[in-house]
């Protein structure tokens, strides 16, 4: 062994060395990001959130209570200066939040922010106590200062409360909106006590009491949907308990003496009273113990996941050393090698020279180029003969020739990439994502069964368009593979915080747990030199995504499928209005394929390659995210014209 192949041992151990480090530092990353968020969520269920629900609790009374004041026409009395204490020290508590500085709330800076802003609301209420105990404000604007605040609280509550999407982050969702039904009957319950306290209850009055009614019963229904089972179970016994049958009997007279000059004849203060702290208590007991069981059961989760943590974080520095001091070994046991004496010349030891093993890889690498010129030539020429009249079984051929250059197409040019170099076809400017859907639908057999949403807001950057396209092309190739052919295949996007996705449905008979785990490690953690056994295809989709950097996973479908989510970057994508389908045809007509065409010069000779139409259209759904609602199918132009 000489010196210079010594020299290239080092020099690829040293880059191993780099990926693997790089590996263990991003499966360290994304574990740690899950404990770190998980601490964050304790820390702030302990230090915000109980706070809040003493908080809401307590401006809920003294709304009500302030309200009966003011239709009383009377002066503050020590029930409301007791609910006043009772709101003062739950502020007192969130204003000593704000101040903090807890290490583990590092990441949760809008937490703080919402809570600023709640604190600056609290240091207004002193002014509509004044207000109140002055007679200077009425009813109805002291509610609304109220329901503002309380409104403002429940806002704390955002995407920072669920650490990642789990059971855990469901169930406080859910808590979230039995809390807020519950707020809507506290508002329910502040108007009727006025009205009973003045005897009196106003056109106005009658009509947001109807609001309240319709809206309550409502939110408190789909709430209790989203609760877990036992949660459900305490919900319908509780709904089917005497508390509610009194609140719905009450409700019910209410609402049919609402356009009676005497609404409010047969309810009574006392029999109001009752029924509302009792369906509010329960209501509220419900909340409290959804919680607490809901902790209980995500315990034994949090432990896995502070374990796993320390497995990835710990015994993976360990295994990285321990092979980092065994190549550091390797290299110098070839170095002493090296040094020794030998008995016969280093050139009598070396083999000879091979110069053609140091062009294989240029021959191959032009060979191939070579065949993507001539590709780019057939293409066109199919092109102009599909654009030519001819008779629908002519052209329905030449269509299916023009597929097949297609797909040979991507055949070379995904050789080409995984070879380490770059197709000739490229592009310069962004091309809207929708057109990079279609041409990875163009590139695979069945494409009829493809069925891809019609607006697609965002364009991908020229760069990245060849290796996205293939990278679709793998996942909608496998994805059919997978699935009967009697199936779909759903191809969408949706807009994340970190970019943008675009999911490849299907709907077979899914991965297992244990094969979904290995694919989604091989996808984050492709080998470097070679494909494992039977999974090239994945091996291919991972190594596409990393020369563009995007990330593939794959996830259960919500129909039994499998669902792999390509999440593009924001460097590489960009909102746009070009990615709508066009405005002449009616929903349910098929366009053409994507013809992935590039607009520059084929550093190989040719000149330009065509450039794509683009079309314009109505507006689509909601800017962030496609729709199914409109389905398209890749088919020739001139077949379609012909039909």
């Amino acid at each position: 062994m000489t010196r210079d192949d010594v020299r290239l041992i080092r020099t690829r151990l040293a880059v191993l060395a780099a990926v693997l480090i790089t590996l263990w530092s991003y499966a360290a990353y994304v574990s740690s990001q899950d404990a770190v968020d998980l601490l964050r969520v304790r820390a702030l269920a302990d230090t915000l959130g109980q706070p809040i629900d003493r908080l809401i609790l307590g401006l809920q009374t003294e709304r009500r209570i302030t309200a009966e004041t003011i239709a009383g026409a009377g002066q503050p009395t020590s029930a409301l200066v007791g609910a006043r204490d009772s709101t003062d020290r739950a502020a007192a508590e969130i204003r000593e939040f704000a101040k903090g500085r807890d290490l583990r709330l590092l990441s949760a800076g809008t937490v703080r922010d919402r809570a600023g802003e709640l604190v600056r609301r609290l240091d207004g209420l002193g002014t509509t106590r004044s207000q109140v105990d002055t007679g200077r404000l009425d009813q109805a604007a002291a509610i609304d200062g109220y329901d503002e605040v309380i409104d403002v609280a429940f806002g704390v509550y955002g995407p920072e409360w669920g650490a990642y999407e789990s059971g855990l982050a469901a169930d406080t969702r859910a808590v979230i909106a039995l809390a807020r039904a519950r707020e809507l009957l506290a508002r329910e319950d502040t108007l009727v006590s006025a009205a009973l306290t003045g005897a009196r209850l106003g056109v106005d009055e009658r009509r947001k009491l109807t609001t309240l009614v319709s809206n309550q019963r409502y939110a408190r229904t789909e709430a209790a949907a989203g609760l877990p089972v036992d949660g459900q179970r305490e919900y319908q016994r509780l709904a089917a308990g005497p508390e509610f049958a009194g609140l719905l009997a009450l409700e019910d007279r209410l609402l049919l003496q609402a356009d009676t000059a005497n609404a409010l004849a047969g309810v009574t203060v006392e029999g109001w009273r009752a029924v509302a702290d009792a369906t509010l208590g329960a209501l509220q007991t419900l909340v409290t113990s959804t919680a607490r069981s809901s902790v209980e059961r995500a315990t034994p989760g949090a432990a896995v996941l502070v374990a796993r943590t320390g497995a990835v974080v710990g015994l993976g520095l360990i295994v990285v050393l321990v092979l980092l001091l065994s190549w550091a070994g390797t290299i110098r046991r070839l170095t002493d090698e090296l040094t020794r004496p030998r008995a016969e010349p280093l050139a009598q030891m070396q083999d000879p020279p091979n110069p053609a093993h140091n062009t294989e890889r240029e021959l191959f690498l032009r060979l191939t180029r070579r065949n993507q010129v001539l590709l780019r030539d057939q293409l066109s020429l199919l092109d102009g003969m599909q654009r030519r009249e001819r008779s629908a079984e002519e052209t329905s051929e030449l269509f299916q020739l023009d597929h097949l250059a297609t797909r040979i197409r991507r055949n070379v040019e995904k050789l080409i990439t995984l070879a380490g170099a770059t197709p000739a076809r490229r592009w310069r400017r962004p091309v809207p994502l929708l057109d990079v859907a279609r041409g990875a639908v163009a590139e695979v057999p069945d494409y009829h069964r493809v069925l891809i949403a019609p607006h697609w807001p965002w364009s991908l950057a020229g760069p990245a368009v060849t290796d996205v396209i293939h990278l679709l092309a793998e996942l909608i190739e496998n994805a059919l593979a997978c699935s009967g052919a009697d199936t779909t295949v759903r191809v969408s996007g949706e807009q994340r915080p970190q970019g943008c996705a675009v999911l490849v449905v299907d709907d077979g008979p899914g991965l297992d747990a244990a094969a979904l785990t290995e694919a989604n490690h091989l996808l984050s953690n492709p080998p470097p030199d070679a494909p494992p056994t039977d999974e090239a295809g994945w091996w291919a989709a991972a190594v596409l995504a990393g020369r563009c950097g995007a990330h593939v996973s794959l996830r259960p479908s919500q129909r039994g499928g499998t669902a792999a989510i390509v999440l593009l970057p924001a460097r590489l994508v960009a909102a746009s209005d070009t990615g709508r389908a066009p405005a002449s045809a009616p929903p349910d007509t098929p366009y053409p394929p994507a013809r992935t065409d590039a607009d520059l010069p084929d550093p190989n000779g040719g000149g330009a390659l065509p450039t794509r139409v683009r079309h314009s259209g109505p507006t689509g759904p909601e800017h962030g995210r496609t729709s199914l609602d409109t389905v398209e199918l890749p088919i020739a132009r001139t077949a379609r014209r012909h039909k």
